[in-house]
């Protein structure tokens, strides 16, 4: 995300290179989900376990506005390289730690991963109660962890440089992948604390068609209305069952029963149509693949095409525009180390033997 606000971006790798950089899909060796996460930024290979690697990040901290780490609490200290000593070299410096439970605390040297991090917030749990008849938890294969807490660590890191520019100092950002996912569950962490009775069917779903399944967002008094219309029910509007949102929720399978009795007489695509042109939230449940085929991300330009070595590949550009600044992917993943002699030749630091370049 820095590197898409054009922010110049080194990204320090071992001599092996992160294991993002074999993730499939692989194409004469090059893989576009590293791609997709790293296009813009340098790669500069050092060795921190060798004083010679922490003396060259030492010298790259010296003149950087921000440092970003993700390895468990208590390494960056042993390499010599925490906030205490950093901070102490360049007063200026934004340094943002990534962890999964945060820099101290009970379970703050515990490994951690997505999967690991969304049992443990009560995140697929809370996803498993919307699943009715269901007792076992989903392997979520989509990475809501990782993802969340890199943009509340973006959001962090430029609120500091704010902070900075009022202050003229830099500080320590402690991020913790936990907390991230249990801002996710909104309505569930008051329901943990008081009990709340639950409708019958989770009142966003699924509405069956003649052909696949509808999304029927009923989210106002107007959308309610509105697809009663759609229905053929507008006498549901003033009746008892349905009338106020306590009574609609208090017999919210009979209502959906109701719209099923309606929908599964259509396909998905005249389900949708009627249900758009009557003004009720609604979409096909569709592919990635679908998705990307959107005109209205042509229209927002949300794809970019880039490269690597081993030629051209999509990724989704920020899901933001502004007025007056450019917010766009780079155009190239770079090879690992390619900018190793580069970078560290302008910082008067020699390349490692063990570099490609």
């Amino acid at each position: 995300m820095l590197a898409d606000m054009g922010a110049e971006v080194i990204k320090i790798e071992s001599a092996e290179g992160e294991t993002m950089r074999t993730r499939p899909p692989v194409r004469s060796g090059c893989s576009t989900a590293f791609g997709q996460l790293n296009v813009g930024k340098k790669s500069v290979v050092l060795d921190l376990k060798s004083p010679e690697g922490v003396e060259a990040a030492r010298r790259l901290v010296a003149t950087a506005d921000i440092l970003v780490e993700n390895f468990r609490p208590g390494v960056m200290q042993r390499l010599g390289l925490d906030y205490g000593r950093l901070g102490a070299l360049n007063p200026r410096l934004i340094y943002c730690s990534i962890s999964g439970y945060g820099q101290a605390g009970p379970s703050a040297e515990l490994p951690a991963y997505a999967p690991v991090i969304h049992a443990a917030s009560g995140y697929d749990m809370a996803h498993l109660a919307y699943q009715p008849g269901r007792s076992r938890p989903d392997y979520c294969g989509i990475y809501h962890a990782d993802v969340v807490t890199g943009t509340y660590a973006f959001g962090a890191i430029a609120s500091a440089l704010y902070q900075r520019e009022r202050t003229g100092r830099g500080q320590h950002i402690d991020c913790s992948m936990l907390e991230s996912m249990l801002s996710l569950t909104l309505n569930e962490i008051q329901m943990a604390q008081f009990e709340v009775q639950l409708p019958s069917r989770p009142t966003f779903g699924p509405a069956e068609c003649r052909d696949g399944y509808v999304m029927i967002a009923i989210a106002s008094e107007k959308t309610f209305q509105n697809l009663m219309m759609v229905i053929g029910h507008p006498d549901w509007v003033s009746d008892s069952r349905f009338a106020r949102y306590s009574d609609r929720r208090a017999n919210w399978g009979e209502l959906m029963d109701g719209v099923e009795a309606w929908s599964t007489r259509f396909s998905v695509a005249e389900c949708v149509e009627a249900l758009n042109a009557g003004g009720v939230p609604s979409s096909a449940y569709r592919s990635v693949a679908d998705a990307l085929t959107d005109p209205q991300l042509a229209h927002r330009s949300a794809l970019a095409e880039v490269e690597d070595a081993a030629g051209t590949f999509k990724v989704v550009n920020q899901p933001f525009r502004m007025s007056d600044a450019r917010v766009a992917a780079g155009a190239r993943a770079a090879s690992l180390g390619e900018h190793t002699a580069a970078v560290l030749g302008d910082i008067g630091a020699r390349p490692p033997k063990t570099a490609s370049s």
